[in-house]
């Protein structure tokens, strides 16, 4: 509950922290992927919604992302790795979001942003790799897309945030579907229903906190 607060209240979903939790609570390691893809997709379908409304996006720049996130997150998710691995994966990937959104937060209010265009080449490649990442290990890639988007000065803080989560969206559910053709753990998940209860809510408290009252490089810094 308390990480979908605090992810969504900067557009991102929560898998990181959720795959880390459940390490903790010595869940099966096989479903982990699942269940954190799955509260990435609830959590961040309200962000999308809400701040495409708001006008805040860029579908020009997160397009070239998405054609090469989406079927590489679907592949990774259909790869099979041993427990070792992808414990080191996991750890590999977590340290790395950290320092990410460390860095990351000191780009929320750079109020003389000059906005540069990224090659189509490099965004097909970035989003390759972290669909990749994304599927196997089970995280949306937004906490690494945000960060990168914000290093090269790729447009406003605001249309990056909806560039973060509808790529975690997206990325997300191609992971699940890969994940879904290793083995069958639905009737595993279902046991963990209250916490898609918990991130739903959490999600919507979080994104109202965006749009609404907290500062975003304050709820970044708390993220990181």
């Amino acid at each position: 509950f308390i990480t979908a607060i605090l992810y969504s209240s900067v557009g991102f979903g929560g898998g990181s922290t959720y795959l880390a939790l459940l390490l903790i609570w010595d869940i099966p390691y096989y479903v982990f992927p699942v269940i954190a893809l799955l509260c990435n997709i609830i959590v961040v379908s309200g962000n999308s919604f809400n701040y495409i409304r708001a006008g805040n996006y860029n579908f020009r720049l997160l397009l070239p992302f998405l054609i090469g996130s989406i079927p590489f997150a679907f592949f990774g998710g259909s790869l099979k790795i041993d427990k070792e691995i992808f414990e080191i994966l996991l750890f590999f990937v977590l340290s790395i979001a950290g320092v990410l959104l460390l860095i990351n937060n000191k780009s929320y209010q750079d109020d003389n942003l000059i906005i540069i265009k990224i090659n189509f080449l490099y965004s097909l490649i970035i989003g390759s790799i972290l669909g990749f990442v994304s599927g196997l290990v089970g995280i949306g890639g937004g906490i690494f897309l945000s960060p990168i988007l914000f290093l090269l000065k790729a447009d406003k803080p605001q249309n990056i945030v909806t560039t973060a989560s509808i790529f975690i969206l997206l990325n997300s559910i191609s992971g699940v579907l890969g994940q879904l053709t290793k083995q069958t753990v639905l009737g595993e998940i279902i046991f963990y229903w209250p916490l898609f209860i918990c991130v739903l809510i959490g999600g919507l408290i979080g994104n109202y906190l965006n749009l609404k009252i907290l500062n975003n490089k304050i709820l970044a810094l708390t993220t990181s």
